[in-house]
């Protein structure tokens, strides 16, 4: 399973992750500072949303079946990152 961490600090680090279409794939946000509205993850095009605690792990399965770019931001839409599928 092919696995990518973003690390939470004010904004996503890094910001855009790449998965291989077709392999199971996970992605975990960890916060690590109060900076910013990033408290709250979300993907309409995954179909989550999910309050970040301060310094744990909270990991998603990513569908991987079809290519292409799909967004996730904080809970005010201000602050994106993006999954690339290939």
């Amino acid at each position: 399973m092919a696995k990518q961490t973003i690390i939470v600090d004010g904004g996503y680090q890094p910001n855009t992750v790449t998965f291989k279409q077709g392999k199971p794939a996970e992605l975990t946000f960890k916060r690590v500072s109060d900076r910013g509205c990033v408290q709250v993850v979300q993907s309409k095009d995954f179909g989550f949303k999910k309050e970040l605690p301060l310094n744990e792990e909270v990991t998603f399965n990513i569908d991987t079946s079809k290519p292409g770019e799909y967004g996730f931001a904080c809970g005010m839409d201000m602050v994106k990152g993006k999954v690339v599928v290939e």
